[in-house]
């Protein structure tokens, strides 16, 4: 099982985390996803060979949030 903690820009609303959660639940092999709203980090666990961190940013850009950083592990 591989993580990734993704640092965004401002997240300034509850809704925006049940988007970008509800978003990432979808991608295969996203095990768990979690927005932490105060310090616009999303921690995800997910399954190495079949996402990766950067899979799960892209989705995140695509809904319009800024990524600033992705670490995987």
């Amino acid at each position: 099982m591989s993580q990734a903690i993704i640092q965004l820009g401002p997240v300034t609303c509850p809704s925006c985390i049940k988007k970008i959660e509800s978003a990432v639940s979808k991608i295969d092999g996203v095990e768990t996803v979690k927005v932490l709203f105060n310090s616009s980090k999303v921690k995800a666990e997910f399954d190495g060979n079949k996402t990766s961190g950067n899979d799960i940013s892209e989705t995140i850009q695509k809904l319009g949030y800024e990524v600033q950083s992705v670490k995987e592990s």
